[in-house]
């Protein structure tokens, strides 16, 4: 059985990207906290988070379990509502792509929050796989996910244009490529796999993670080349030209899915979404 106090320590953590201010947020001490996180790391058998200069980050089994968790405390919270005759919030939950989780539309998801006192919203992010199968199976109202293009109904869909990515410290002329890649799954990586041996090029991972920021810190510490959207480029990263070496990448889709069931709350944050991916795509094009 997993303790909720600790899965709520554990999600604090990653929402407040510390021990310290998640202590803050649950009322505890940083200590009392890292213990809390220590002790569901011995019930579940792995490492949930690692340190870093930036911070405190999941490492994939962390990022696997806290959807769950998330989860889990929300149903926790709705069966004390309704135990203690209290009307319980509605619940809006949100997939987006951990590398289109933008500034830009973090922004408008907090204004949709901040204006819906009613509305309690959940977002997860992770690989448009998994966002898929967890909206599949009912455990997301509206998700932002990537796919091959024109599979599937969506409210609406937006082109992706991929390019070939790499640091100040790649060398673009060598033999064997080596990819820097999300895990198994992403459509990136397929891509990017895909067209190599179509070109006849060897290659191999040379790293792999589930996180854009761990991609990009690769890619500007010169350990490989990665496929990315336009969307997710950063300053510090060169786009490659289409070549021989490296041939042009099939665009994918970005897509905005609704739950039949989901509720009028949902169906407001969905037009926001697509009215923020409208604009962005105007203006990229």
């Amino acid at each position: 059985m997993l303790d909720m106090d600790l899965l709520k320590a554990f999600v604090s953590v990653v929402d407040a990207g510390g021990f310290t201010r998640a202590g803050e947020r649950v009322h505890r001490t940083q200590s009392t906290v890292s213990q809390q996180v220590r002790r569901l790391e011995d019930q579940v058998g792995h490492q949930l988070l690692v340190r870093d200069a930036r911070g405190v980050t999941p490492t994939a089994e962390g990022e696997r379990l806290l959807g769950y968790a998330r989860r889990i405390l929300a149903l926790g919270a709705e069966a004390q509502a309704a135990l203690s005759g209290q009307a319980a919030a509605r619940v809006v939950r949100l997939g987006i792509p951990d590398d289109f989780a933008l500034a830009e539309l973090t922004a408008v998801v907090a204004a949709f929050a901040r204006a819906r006192p009613d509305v309690r919203l959940a977002v997860e992010c992770g690989l448009s796989c998994d966002l898929s199968a967890n909206f599949a199976r009912g455990d997301l109202d509206l998700v932002l996910l990537k796919r091959e293009p024109g599979t599937g109904p969506a409210l609406a869909a937006w082109p992706e244009r991929l390019s070939w990515v790499c640091g100040p410290g790649f060398d673009p002329h060598g033999e064997s490529v080596g990819l820097v890649a999300f895990r198994q799954g992403c459509l990136y990586r397929n891509r990017a796999v895909h067209a190599l041996e179509k070109a006849g090029r060897p290659w191999r991972i040379a790293y792999e993670c589930p996180s854009l920021i761990g991609i990009e810190a690769a890619l500007a510490g010169g350990l490989g080349v990665a496929v990315l959207n336009e969307r997710a480029i950063s300053p510090r990263l060169s786009v490659l030209p289409a070549s021989q070496l490296w041939p042009a990448v099939p665009p994918t889709e970005l897509a905005l899915q609704l739950a039949a069931d989901a509720c009028a709350a949902g169906r407001d944050l969905a037009d926001l979404i697509m009215g923020f991916c409208g604009h962005a795509e105007r203006a990229a094009a």
